[in-house]
């Protein structure tokens, strides 16, 4: 399936914590817009493999995504391999998507460092004609999407634009809240974590109004470019 857009994540749940509204809005406008979990974040304090799969299917709906695909490497144990990077290569031939949406650099966990390096090494790779790959024992053709944003996760840094979510941003909350076994549940017995407080759901609307604060929205998600983002003219700023 083409896609517009392909959000990649480490595990289940990033890409909803990182720029679920953003990820919304875009396909309210239509847009076809995919996500990828490097992992099937099995080795996490809470859930399990097959709850996790659920949960990413319903937030998935939630968030009225077109496709979601699972590379399942091994979660705590995301390498810089070959391998690796030609599997993100194939997913990115299959979808042909024209923007990708990947980690940050720099993060707290380094599962979300490593899943930036692979999707920018597979960003960059899967557009090189000499590097041959197949899906359904059929020869993929090179395509390298026009575009590569970072989002956010734990640690921030200076934002190159801001997306306005005021309007999906409670989707976006209803999208984390599917992943039921890893955000504030106070019926669950499994061990706590920085996730499952409720401080964290707190943390994460006030860091979506501060970033709204800066363009003047209720609610921003911030992304960064390595690249200049080209502008038409000055009022196009003022819209």
């Amino acid at each position: 399936m083409k896609l517009d857009v392909m959000a990649i994540g480490a595990h289940p749940d990033d890409v909803e914590l990182s720029c679920g509204g953003t990820v919304a809005k875009l396909a309210r406008q239509g847009h076809r817009v995919g996500l990828v979990d490097l992992t099937d974040g099995e080795m996490g304090t809470r859930g399990s493999r097959e709850i996790r799969a659920a949960e990413a299917a319903e937030a998935g709906r939630i968030l009225g995504i077109a496709s979601r695909d699972t590379l399942r490497i091994p979660d705590a144990g995301i390498e810089i391999t070959r391998d690796n990077m030609l599997a993100l290569v194939r997913v990115i031939r299959m979808h042909q998507p024209d923007v990708l949406l990947i980690p940050h650099p720099l993060d707290r966990h380094p599962d979300h460092e490593h899943a930036h390096v692979l999707a920018r090494e597979a960003w960059y790779y899967a557009g090189l004609r000499k590097i041959e790959t197949e899906f359904d024992g059929r020869p993929q053709q090179p395509h390298r999407p026009r575009s590569c944003y970072h989002f956010m996760q734990w640690f921030e840094f200076a934002p190159s634009f801001i997306v306005d979510i005021t309007e999906t941003f409670d989707q976006r909350i209803e999208a984390m809240q599917a992943f039921r076994s890893q955000f504030y549940d106070p019926d669950s017995n499994e061990p706590a974590t920085i996730l499952s407080t409720p401080e964290f759901l707190e943390m994460i609307r006030t860091r979506a109004e501060y970033y709204g604060d800066k363009i003047g929205a209720k609610y921003g998600e911030a992304f960064f470019s390595p690249a200049s983002i080209p502008v038409p003219d000055l009022f196009t700023l003022h819209r």
